[in-house]
């Protein structure tokens, strides 16, 4: 057995490690342009409503189609990646995006803003499966769970950004549907800027090495040893990391038949069913919802248009900020207190959001929020933000990248993001149509039920993977995982 949470501090600064950080920096670009092309649509809501003359079901759908795209992309992204490699992969989200943020400035009509939406979301949907496999498997261990936490970090960064040109374009041209830079409307502007980080990963794409994982899988030894010289740092040996991933697939072949996602429980494996319901629980907490709809909801608490921009840009920064304390953290006190002191804080953080509501005025989309209500539902909503996002949002990703068994991993990571975007395009979706019939109360007293069974969930769950080894990991995860006789 390799060494665990014991090793020392040195491994994880020491000077070899660089090479691991670039590449793992570059992978994240991909959860920059899912951050990006996922929140896009947040400042442009409203001007595509009024320029395509859209009922509020149909813009609703249009927002939230994006997200099956995302689930296809993930389940095919993470197929193809055993098939092609990480690598290849990645070119093809960046072209995904690349042409969707493109199609959709210039969408003519609903009909093809919704196909360059979904085109969108298969972008969004490989980077969400390839870049944590990618960066688990060229990570040291000891710097593993922060190296993933980049994922969620370049996500958060995407946010950030496609709010703040929202904000720009809008404010500069007086409105989004107003007209802005070269006869184009603001809203378009919002779609088009995403082509530069597009062009920017498909570069990146095309120049780092492929996954060592998948290069000895494909009979490729000397390109992994040398990747893994690379990375490991002088601490680790390389060779012996490669004879270790050799003894993994070897083994992977003598049980083909486990080389399956198939299991005894409901069709699937135990350790999939973990992976597909953490993934639930990070969305049925509802942190899209303020994501998608933060501009509408802030007005509803008597901002402006332009406030209400402003309001989303600061939530967005302070979803970086604390993402960067989860980074810190992962590797030092673990995955598992983390998660429960954020699913702890989402659910009190939610019940005063719900409270707050039952004080409103006015009803369904029409609700609003008198003092001191409207404040303190900004402050729980920004609380809500903190703790998601200093734990649910990167811990997530850095223990679907690294808790599956190394024969299943891509297959499985994409099955659970799959998962992910389908429980994530349900919240989207229903959540104006509740907001409508019950005002918000009753949409965020349910996130906040979510978020309560999400601590039990880990408690119960989710075992500590801090230290372990990627060719070690089943020996810890599965066990857990399996259902109690």
């Amino acid at each position: 057995m390799s060494k665990q949470g014991s090793a020392p501090i040195r491994a994880a600064i020491h000077p070899s490690h660089g090479k691991a950080v670039g590449l793992a920096i570059a992978a994240a670009v991909g959860g920059f342009l899912f951050g990006f092309d996922s929140s896009v649509i947040n400042g442009a809501v409203d001007a595509i409503k009024g320029e395509f003359a859209l009922s509020a079901g149909v813009t609703g759908f249009a927002v939230a189609v994006a997200l099956l795209g995302c689930a296809a992309g993930a389940w095919f992204g993470g197929h193809f990646a055993d098939r092609f490699g990480r690598t290849k992969v990645m070119l093809v989200g960046a072209i995904l995006f690349f042409v969707s943020g493109f199609g959709s400035a210039f969408a003519v009509g609903v009909g093809d803003f919704i196909v360059w939406r979904i085109i969108g979301g298969l972008g969004i949907g490989i980077a969400s499966v390839i870049a944590p496999a990618y960066i688990a498997e060229i990570a040291p261990a000891a710097m593993r769970g922060r190296l993933a936490s980049l994922q969620q970090l370049a996500i958060t960064l995407g946010i950030f950004a496609a709010l703040l040109s929202d904000a720009v374009f809008a404010n500069s041209a007086g409105g989004a549907s107003e007209v802005s830079l070269f006869g184009i409307a603001a809203w378009q502007w919002m779609f088009l800027v995403s082509i530069v980080p597009a062009a920017i990963y498909g570069i990146l794409a095309l120049r780092i090495p492929e996954s060592p994982r998948f290069l000895v899988g494909a009979g490729r030894r000397d390109e992994a040893l040398k990747v893994l010289t690379d990375v490991l740092g002088g601490d680790e040996d390389p060779v012996a990391r490669v004879a270790q991933i050799e003894a993994s697939l070897e083994a992977d072949k003598a049980v083909t038949s486990k080389a399956s996602l198939r299991g005894s429980v409901l069709g699937l494996l135990p350790i999939v069913w973990v992976g597909i319901l953490l993934s639930v629980f990070q969305q049925f907490v509802g942190i899209n919802v303020i994501f998608y709809y933060s501009t509408t909801l802030w007005q509803t608490v008597g901002f402006t248009e332009q406030m209400s921009f402003v309001a989303s840009v600061i939530t967005s920064i302070t979803n970086v900020a604390v993402t960067l304390i989860a980074i810190a953290l992962v590797d030092r006190i673990g995955r598992r207190p983390i998660l429960l002191t954020g699913s702890a804080g989402m659910t009190i953080a939610l019940g005063v959001m719900a409270l707050a509501f039952t004080h409103s005025s006015g009803s369904g989309a029409g609700v609003s929020l008198a003092a001191p209500w409207g404040p303190i539902a900004l402050v729980a909503a920004n609380l809500f933000v903190v703790f998601f996002g200093a734990s649910w949002g990167p811990v997530v990703w850095v223990l679907l990248g690294e808790m599956f068994p190394n024969r299943i991993r891509a297959a499985a990571l994409g099955l659970a993001a799959a998962a992910q975007w389908i429980a994530n395009f349900a919240i989207t979706i229903s959540f104006p149509p509740l907001l409508a019939a019950f005002g918000p109360t009753v949409p965020y007293l349910m996130y906040a039920v979510f978020a309560a069974l999400s601590f039990f969930f880990v408690l119960v769950k989710i075992p500590e993977t801090k230290g372990v080894e990627l060719e070690d990991m089943a020996d810890v995860t599965v066990a857990r995982a399996a259902p109690k006789r």
